[in-house]
Formats: structure tokens, C-alpha cells, sequence
């Protein structure tokens, strides 16, 4: 992983001329002079990991204290984080970089920094976009990479679930499962680097939902290491014998414990997968549509809807930022994985319902575009920062009847916001998770950086967004997590006895308080 950016350096690519001509036309962005430091000529302040519990952790796992190690586990990938590591900031770098190879190794970890008062940062694929990489500083912190815990130990066909590692990386993960003929169906735009705990802890959910469900809704057991001990939990498909103590520790961040592997559901590798693209007049009429499909059916494994302002500019197709289209309306993208004839047959179904609902047919090329760059996008991220723009993302969630004043309620609060500070945005947004009952909406902003902080004026822009939320019922999170960029409207929604709620089981859990402090819990 780049440790200044996103993924492979090698896939990285500069912005096309022509875009950023069209940047500068339509936002006033000016090409940026600031080069990134090199990773080289990053110094990194002495760490305060010495003595004895220095000497008793290297007892028990691997320990890094090396510049490098502790810069790359620095931080996530959110713009704010990529722009103060270009710019060499490592103010938040760990003291040392933990690696146990197994869960006993997790749980002898926790011990000694229990004993010690080290807080402790776990750390997966390390593409956090919600501070939840930054905790509340500590006098003294690790990260905890849980990369050597990235094994499938366990694959039972006939209950379709297998047990798989917190530390495996998502490619990794389907391989394994490939070779046994089975899928997890998990593929969010953070796929090629994320792990399997990441997705555990922060309740992800990928492009394909419709059809495979939440990463949350596939996990039937887990196994987590807390400084009090070992929690098992999920022995049976569904159970009444209590609360279910599995979503106690799902979404939970690494703040109540650290999740060392998860008992998934896994559905047969698909025959077939075919995306096509569908045109509607609008994103309202659009987003109707993906409703009744949600709620009647017939419902794709991917269903997506671009508003107006990202079907213009292709971000729909990551790839094709520059093709601004001519035709106006809003992309709507189908995709159907199965059997071969289950396959045709849902995708004949879904066409007619779509007609009836009033969508146009654009044929194939749209969604095998978008499905050859699906995982693009936050390389474009980096190529908008290294031309001198900003870009970032946020997401939400609400019942299908608030979908339309909190769409609108979000994108006039960053766009006021932002044109206030002086440099107005191009506002985006798209519907990828669909249920009965609701809907996510994701928005994606560009805008010139300023000559002020741009951190300063997006801090008050995601500020005005979050409160947007809040006043019109969505959710502050649907699948990026809380962290700590988030924690103070997730204290908002969950009110003062959830808070004391999730504090009492904190306490119980991590009674030093060394779990990633300051994420999550309010």
C-alpha cells in the first residue's frame, strides 16, 4: 500500500491534461506547486515504547520500531490523512508496530499493555477514512497488525460457511474460496486492500449488497481477544438464548475488543455475472424505481443509481472522469450473478420491471465499464490532489420517505459551506445499498483547495453535512464507521443511554481503557 496515498504506486496515474483544464474551468482549481515528501526524508519522533514494556512485548509477537514500519501504520486514507502525511506530518505515528501471528498471540499483547498502559490501535488493511486510525493520543501507542493472521482455517460445504482470519486480505480471501468452488460476495471499493476483521469491525458493505447483503449479515460466529479474555460467540444460525453478543463486537472499531476471526456465510461461485446501464429522467424517478425493486422485486445482486451531477461527469464510470455526457438524466447500473439461467432470468425480469418504471436500456458497455474500474476511484482521489484539487467522501442512510430532503439537506450544506470559504463544489451523489425500508446515499465533493487551510474550511463543511444528517434523520454512518470523525453524532443518535450503555460494556471489556481510545465510543 502506498503509505502517502491509495494501493499500488505502480497503478497510480497523473490527471489527464484535458481534466485538469476542465477542473480549472469549472472550479477555478489551480495546479499545485507541493510535491509529497519523500518517505525517505520523513523523521519520526523518538519512541516512548522503551524498558520493561518494550522488553515484554517483544516477549510474546513480533515488534517493528523502525521509522518506516511506524510511518506506514500511520493514519488512514481519507483526504485529511493523505494530505498531512504528503506533507510529512507524523505527530500521530505509533511507538511501535505489533504483528502476533495467532489469536493466543493477540490476547498476550493485550495483557502486557494492559499491565503497561499502552493503548493499542488495531490495524488491518489500513484504509480507515473516519479517524478510526487516530485515536485520542496516549502517552504511549502500538498498532497492532493483525497481518499474519490471514489464513481460511476452516471450510464446512454443506453448512455453506467457512472461518476465515481477521488479518486476510479481501483478494486473498475469495481465492481461497474460489479454489472451493464458493464466494463471499463482499466487494466494496476498498476490496483489493481491506481485510476481513476491517470489514468486522466497521460493518462494511459492499457493491454487491442487493445480492450478498451486508458484511455484517454474513458473519454467523466471531472470536475476539479483550483485555479481560477470549469472546466466542455464534453457535448456531439464529438463536433467542440472549442478546446477540455478535453485533455487540460488529461495528465495534477495535475499541471493546479485537476480532481475530470470523465464521462467514459463503454462496457457490457464480456461473455468470453480466451489468448493464438503464437511463431515467431523474435521480427522484431513479431512486423510485430502485425502491420498488427493493421492496417487490425483482431485486439484481448490484443496483446503483448516479444523480444528475455524476452521471454528467462519468464517475459512475471511475475511469471516465473526462467524458462529460451530453444526455441528460441519471445512470442507473444492474448487475446479476447466479446460475446461468437464474441469471437471464432475473435480468429478463428486472428489464421488465425497469420499463414499466420507466427506465431507458443503454445496454451492456455502461456496467462492464464500471465494473472494470469499480475499484478505480480512489486512485482518481489521488490524482485530483496531486493536481491541485480537493476531493473527499462522505456517506448516510435513511428510510426510503427521508431519502429526498436528506439528499438535498447534504449537498446545499456542502455546497453553501464550501462556497463560503470560497472555493464552490461539484457535488455528487449515488444510491448503492438498497433495502426495504431505506437506502444509502453517498456523496463525493470537488472543489479547488483554496488559498486558506482546505482542511479548515472541509472540517466545517463535513461539520454542516453532519449536522444535516442528524436534523433530517439519517443515520451518520451507513458503512464507513464512526472513528473518531464521527463520534460526536454518533452520540447524538444514540442518546445519553446508549452512550452509557456502550461506555458500561467498554469498562467491563477494557477496564485500562487501552482499546483504541477515543474511537467510537462517545
Amino acid at each position: 500500500m502506498l503509505w502517502n496515498g491509495w494501493g499500488d504506486p505502480s497503478r497510480a496515474t497523473p490527471l489527464p491534461q484535458a481534466v485538469a483544464g476542465l477542473l480549472h474551468e469549472l472550479l477555478g482549481v489551480e495546479p499545485s506547486a507541493d510535491a509529497p515528501v519523500e518517505l525517505e526524508r520523513i523523521r519520526v519522533a523518538p519512541g516512548r515504547l522503551t524498558g520493561p514494556a518494550l522488553a515484554a512485548l517483544s516477549a510474546v509477537a513480533e515488534v517493528r520500531t523502525d521509522d518506516e514500519s511506524r510511518v506506514r501504520h500511520t493514519r488512514g486514507k481519507s483526504t485529511p490523512d493523505l494530505m498531512r502525511m504528503r506533507a510529512g506530518e507524523t505527530a500521530d505515528a505509533p511507538d511501535a508496530v505489533v504483528l502476533p501471528a495467532s489469536h493466543d498471540e493477540v490476547c498476550a499483547v493485550l495483557a502486557v499493555c494492559a499491565e503497561h498502559a499502552v493503548a493499542v490501535v488495531p490495524f488491518g488493511g489500513g484504509t480507515s477514512v473516519v479517524g478510526g486510525l487516530t485515536p485520542r493520543r496516549a502517552e504511549r501507542v502500538i498498532a497492532l497488525d493483525l497481518r499474519r493472521l490471514n489464513a481460511m482455517t476452516a471450510l464446512d460445504p454443506v453448512s455453506r460457511t467457512a472461518v476465515l482470519q481477521a488479518g486476510l486480505r479481501a483478494p486473498d480471501a475469495e481465492r481461497l474460496l474460489a479454489a472451493q468452488g464458493f464466494t463471499l460476495g463482499h466487494f466494496p471499493q476498498s476490496f483489493e486492500w481491506a481485510t476481513i476483521g476491517g470489514f468486522a469491525a466497521t460493518r462494511g458493505s459492499g457493491q454487491a449488497s442487493a445480492g450478498y447483503g451486508r458484511f455484517d449479515e454474513m458473519v454467523v460466529a466471531l472470536t475476539a481477544a479483550t483485555p479481560r479474555g477470549t469472546l466466542d460467540t455464534g453457535r448456531a444460525p439464529r438463536s433467542a438464548a440472549g442478546p446477540d453478543l455478535r453485533q455487540l463486537l460488529l461495528g465495534s472499531e477495535g475499541a471493546l475488543g479485537v476480532i481475530t476471526s470470523v465464521t462467514v456465510r459463503v454462496r457457490p461461485l457464480p456461473q455468470a455475472r453480466r451489468y448493464e446501464g438503464w437511463r431515467f429522467d431523474s435521480f427522484d424517478s431513479g431512486a423510485a424505481a430502485m425502491r420498488r425493486l427493493a421492496q417487490d422485486g425483482p431485486l439484481p445482486t448490484v443496483l446503483r443509481l448516479s444523480d444528475e451531477a455524476e452521471t454528467m461527469v462519468g464517475l459512475a464510470r471511475p475511469q471516465s472522469v473526462s467524458e462529460l455526457r451530453s444526455t441528460a438524466g441519471c445512470l442507473l447500473l444492474a448487475g446479476y450473478e447466479g446460475t446461468r439461467d437464474g441469471t437471464e432470468d432475473l435480468r429478463s425480469r428486472t428489464h421488465t420491471a425497469l420499463r414499466a418504471l420507466g427506465g431507458e436500456p443503454l445496454g451492456d458497455e455502461p456496467g462492464e465499464q464500471w465494473a472494470e474500474g469499480r475499484y478505480h476511484a480512489p486512485y482518481l482521489r489521488d490524482a485530483l490532489l496531486g493536481a491541485g484539487a480537493f476531493a473527499e467522501t462522505l456517506e448516510t442512510a435513511a428510510f426510503w420517505s427521508r431519502i429526498p430532503d436528506l439528499y438535498a439537506a447534504v449537498r446545499d450544506a456542502l455546497t453553501a459551506t464550501l462556497t463560503a470559504a470560497g472555493t464552490p463544489p461539484l457535488v455528487m451523489c449515488h444510491i448503492s445499498h438498497v433495502y426495504e425500508t431505506g437506502a444509502s446515499l453517498y456523496f463525493t465533493v470537488v472543489c479547488a483547495r483554496g488559498k486558506d487551510d482546505p482542511l479548515a474550511h472541509w472540517d466545517a463543511a463535513k461539520r454542516a453535512a453532519s449536522d444535516a444528517i442528524a436534523a433530517h434523520g439519517g443515520t451518520i454512518s451507513h458503512h464507513h464507521g464512526v472513528g473518531t470523525d464521527h463520534r460526536e453524532w454518533f452520540g447524538q443518535e444514540v442518546g445519553p443511554v446508549g452512550t452509557a450503555l456502550l461506555r458500561a460494556v467498554k469498562d467491563g471489556l477494557d477496564p485500562a481503557g487501552i482499546l483504541n481510545p477515543g474511537v467510537l465510543v462517545p
